[in-house]
């Protein structure tokens, strides 16, 4: 077989300016130049043990369930909705952009019942609507939003749906892919049961992980 000259990449440097993937700090780029370990080497299981202690961190929690998944964070999202809803039982979800509806769809493929609560883009989850919707569904088991919409950047008050969950002893599900490392986040305080985010938003590292945690309960 005849060599093939393949030319070397040449990636051009950008200042990344997007919602994401955000520029990754120099220190990170540093250390993934460092060399493979295995994923049975005590080294490597020590390693795991420190980066979830950080994630805690990050988190604000000691949920000893907490851990970054080897997936972008829509990975994270279905690992929260699959393990947490059995087929049949109901889900109230706050749509206010694209991740919300992406919510629904992996909530429907599991078999679970979606409950939307549509809100216009560009404006937070409103949790008196939220409220309505719970009332009207008595026999939902969770509640879901995003604390941070990427297609439109509006933040929407966790504390509050959180607490409005628990009210009605729903399950609260947050998406923090745009909110972990850049705004207020805390898991324990604001009751958060499951929660998912990825690596290449406020956290500056390269896209392909998305931190979960979830609560005890």
């Amino acid at each position: 077989m005849d060599t093939v000259a393949i030319p070397e990449p040449r990636l051009p440097r950008r200042v990344l300016m997007g919602p994401g993937p955000s520029d990754v700090y120099p220190e990170v780029l540093a250390a993934m130049a460092r060399p493979t370990i295995g994923h049975l080497d005590p080294a490597f299981v020590e390693f795991m043990d420190q980066l979830n202690e950080r994630l805690r961190h990050a988190f604000k929690t000691r949920n000893a369930v907490t851990l970054p998944i080897s997936a972008p964070g829509s990975a994270g999202m279905e690992c929260c909705l699959v393990n947490l809803l059995e087929p049949g039982e109901k889900i109230v979800i706050a749509t206010n952009g694209v991740f919300g509806g992406r919510m629904q769809e992996i909530v429907k493929r599991c078999g679970a019942v979606p409950v939307n609560v549509d809100f216009e883009w560009g404006t937070p989850a409103d949790p008196d609507r939220m409220r309505e919707a719970l009332e009207a569904h008595p026999d939902a088991v969770a509640l879901a939003f995003v604390h941070s919409e990427t297609s439109t950047g509006v933040r929407s008050d966790a504390e509050a749906l959180c607490a409005l969950a628990h009210e009605f002893e729903c399950l609260a599900i947050v998406d923090a892919v745009t909110t972990l490392g850049g705004i207020e986040l805390r898991v324990d305080d604001w009751g958060v049961d499951a929660i998912y985010s990825g690596t290449q938003k406020c956290l500056s590292a390269p896209p392909g992980l998305s931190p979960v945690s979830f609560s005890a309960a």
